[in-house]
């Protein structure tokens, strides 16, 4: 189970990137769009400006029941100890063991 204050951080960070993801794509419009260098810089600096946590670069995928960041699986959203639990437990549709 990870650190309760990680996952806040996470969620936190989710919020502001939705929040400004609109402003931060008018931004960048602008700076492709820029006639001049100051222009550009202008622009660059307006986007400086905004909260570090809202580039959605620094976001990091986590499990939703436990929070582990290691062995994510991006289709169910879970960690891989959690999906083996949740499968053993035929709490997933459609997912089985497999032996060969």
């Amino acid at each position: 189970m990870a650190k309760k204050a990680m996952v806040e951080r996470e969620r936190k960070r989710r919020h502001l990137v939705t929040k400004y993801s609109a402003k931060r794509q008018e931004i960048k419009e602008g700076i492709r769009k820029a006639q001049s260098v100051e222009q550009a810089l202008e622009f660059q600096m307006e986007l400086q400006k905004l909260p570090l946590n809202s580039s959605p670069v620094r976001l990091h995928n986590r499990c939703m029941l436990t929070g582990r960041p290691k062995g994510y699986l991006r289709d169910f959203g879970l960690s891989r100890l959690t999906l083996r639990e949740m499968a053993h437990q035929c709490l997933l549709p459609g997912v089985t063991k497999s032996s060969w």
